[in-house]
């Protein structure tokens, strides 16, 4: 299995604040992985160390093979971080070809203009944008040298629903083609959406990893909720399989368990009046909360 990203035994202290406390990650080549946690959790602090934008107080990290921050990989990495300036003075397609000028294999910028959904502002000036543009314009500037890895930090703040779903097609194709995509985002929802891998961080401290859907079947509840004609007592219900928590709303219950198949079953075996069952999946939401208390 091949890594592009390798983070060994790391910790960052400011002065007597730990914000990194010995974590290990790995990150598959052409995979989109996601870094996960809470304010201050500790990510911003970890996708800088591995730009090279700080150095570790202690442990080791490895970007593609080599020591984070060496010279060679700012031609090889593309990072989207969250404050990122319009230029000043500049318009769309001068500063696209302003930073095409920094390397030596950059993407074409009729594709840059694609990517960004940009062509009808390309000779405006960048400052003169909207949020959700400039945001546009800087995912266009962190690929512009046609990266093999993209790290993007908080990627789709300010952009509209259309700018978004533009913003994932493309994250896909560029995974599809065996780009490697490190992202983290306050919206679980997209996480849980489009990476391949999410590795959840909290008080600094690597806490979950795995696929959504793994983190969701070992820390997140189903629900299954139904109506009943002569609703039984709250214990009676907390004595059937796999039922962790319940919620009563007059005649309608909430049962929030680990497994559903055997429960259904029980149910439709009582004689409570059992009508109008709806069972939905774990959220990853949930999961999150979970892992993060």
């Amino acid at each position: 299995m091949t890594y592009t990203i390798e983070v060994n035994n790391v910790t960052k202290q400011f002065r007597n604040y730990t914000a990194v406390d010995h974590i290990n990650l790995k990150f598959e080549k052409g995979k989109i992985s996601a870094l996960l946690g809470p304010n201050g959790a500790g990510k911003t602090t970890t996708i800088s160390m591995i730009l090279g934008l700080m150095k570790p107080t202690s442990g080791d990290i490895t970007v593609l093979g080599q020591p984070a921050g060496t010279k060679a990989l700012s031609q090889r990495v593309g990072a989207l971080m969250q404050d990122v300036k319009a230029a000043d003075g500049l318009t769309v397609v001068e500063v696209l070809n302003l930073f095409r000028s920094y390397y030596t294999n950059p993407m074409s910028l009729e594709q840059l203009l694609d990517i960004s959904g940009l062509h009808k502002e390309a000779k405006r000036r960048a400052s003169a944008l909207s949020g959700g543009q400039r945001r546009r314009l800087a995912f266009a500037q962190s690929l512009v040298g046609n990266p093999e890895l993209i790290l993007l930090d908080e990627p789709t703040v300010g952009m509209d629903v259309e700018a978004r779903t533009r913003f994932w097609d493309t994250i896909k194709g560029l995974a599809a083609n065996g780009r490697s995509i490190l992202l983290t985002t306050h919206d679980l929802y997209e996480a849980d959406a489009v990476a391949d891998h999410i590795s959840i961080i909290a008080g600094g401290r690597i806490v979950a990893e795995g696929t959504p859907q793994e983190l969701k079947r070992h820390s997140a509840l189903r629900t299954v909720s139904f109506h009943a004609a002569r609703p039984p007592h709250e214990n009676e219900l907390l004595k059937l399989p796999g039922v962790e928590k319940v919620e009563m709303v007059q005649s309608r219950i909430c049962l929030h368990v680990e497994q559903t198949d055997e429960l259904l079953a029980l149910l439709l075996q009582q004689d409570w009046g059992v009508t109008d069952i709806e069972v939905h999946a774990a959220k990853f939401e949930d999961a999150f909360r979970a892992l993060t208390k």
